[in-house]
C-alpha cells in the first residue's frame, strides 16, 4: 500500500485506525439458546502498512485449553470505499459507520450456504474492544460469537 492509500483509508475510516496494535481476550461461540459450544484465547494484530500491497494486515492466533492452535495471517485491500478479503476461507467486506463501528459482511468459502455479519465496538479508552459476529447458514442464524479483547501493545 502506498502512503498515498494509508492517508485514504485513514480518511475513510479513521476509527478503524484506532485498532492498530496487538489484542487479547477470550472468544465466546453460543448456539441459538445462547449455549456455550466454543471458546478460546486469541491474540489479534492489527497492522496497517505504510507500503506494499495491503490496506490492512491482521494476524491471529486462537488457542484452546486442550492446547490446540491455530494461526492465521488476514490481508485486506482497499477498493471502492471498503476493506476487502478473499482468501480461501471466506471473501467479503467491512466498512466503517458515521459512530466508527466497523461492520464486516463475509461469506464463508469453506462452509458453502454459511456467511457472518460482524460489528466492532471500540470502548471510550481506546482499549477494550467488543466484538460479535452473527452467524448464518442458508440464511438461518445458528451461532453467535462474542469477543472481548483488550489491547496489549499499540
Amino acid at each position: 500500500m502506498t502512503v498515498q492509500a494509508k492517508a485514504i483509508l485513514t480518511d475513510i475510516m479513521p476509527g478503524m485506525m484506532k485498532h492498530e496494535g496487538i489484542w487479547t481476550g477470550v472468544y465466546r461461540h453460543v448456539d441459538t439458546d445462547n449455549q456455550l459450544v466454543d471458546q478460546h484465547m486469541a491474540r489479534v494484530e492489527c497492522i496497517f502498512p505504510n507500503d506494499g500491497p495491503y490496506a490492512y494486515i491482521q494476524k491471529n492466533l486462537f488457542q484452546w485449553d486442550d492446547g490446540r492452535e491455530y494461526r492465521s495471517t488476514l490481508n485486506g485491500v482497499l477498493r471502492d470505499g471498503k476493506l476487502w478479503w478473499d482468501n480461501e476461507n471466506f471473501d467479503g467486506c467491512g466498512w466503517e459507520t458515521d459512530f466508527d463501528l466497523i461492520l464486516l459482511n463475509l461469506n464463508r468459502k469453506d462452509d458453502p450456504g454459511a456467511n457472518f455479519y460482524e460489528i466492532i465496538c471500540l470502548g471510550d479508552d481506546s482499549n477494550h474492544r467488543a466484538r460479535t459476529w452473527h452467524w448464518f447458514k442458508d440464511g438461518q442464524l445458528f451461532k453467535r460469537t462474542l469477543c472481548d479483547e483488550h489491547r496489549v501493545v499499540d
